[in-house]
């Protein structure tokens, strides 16, 4: 079945490195099931690349085509979360996924200071998200 097109948002990497980010997060929203967007932030919330379905979703967008506003309000979180986690003494916080009412939120560690940050629609298959992110970590470790 074919799939609306993807469009790319906002981003700070430009020539070679910005189209391998693209495609890299544009197979994760291609293959996943009930997407809003993904994007590759650093810690401070600052976006290096955005990609956000050209189409809505049938689900209501909380996040109105901008993934980054996630990260932006829970950046603050993950932070404190690992500092939580370097004070039991239990290591780095490597994923998160929040579960709200009108979205789901998972949150990849790519390298100390960079997250990917996937946004589902509540019926998205987090499993399969979870997957396709993990898979794309080499890659985008690579660019960065």
């Amino acid at each position: 079945m074919a799939r609306e097109p993807r469009s790319a948002g906002i981003g700070l990497a430009f020539g070679a490195g910005a189209m391998r980010f693209a495609a890299i997060l544009a197979s994760i929203l291609d293959e996943c099931d009930g997407e809003l967007g993904v994007a590759l932030m650093g810690l401070d919330g600052v976006p290096i690349h955005v990609l956000c379905p050209t189409k809505s979703s049938a689900w209501d967008d909380p996040f109105e085509g901008d993934v980054t506003l996630a990260g932006v309000e829970f950046g603050p979180i993950l932070k404190e979360m690992g500092r939580a986690a370097d004070r039991l003494g239990a290591g780095r916080v490597r994923e998160t996924v929040i579960w709200l009412d009108r979205a789901t939120l998972l949150f990849l560690r790519v390298d100390r200071n960079t997250w990917l940050v996937l946004a589902l629609a509540p019926d998205g298959n987090v499993g399969k998200a979870r997957y396709l992110m993990r898979r794309s970590l080499l890659a985008l470790c690579d660019l960065l």
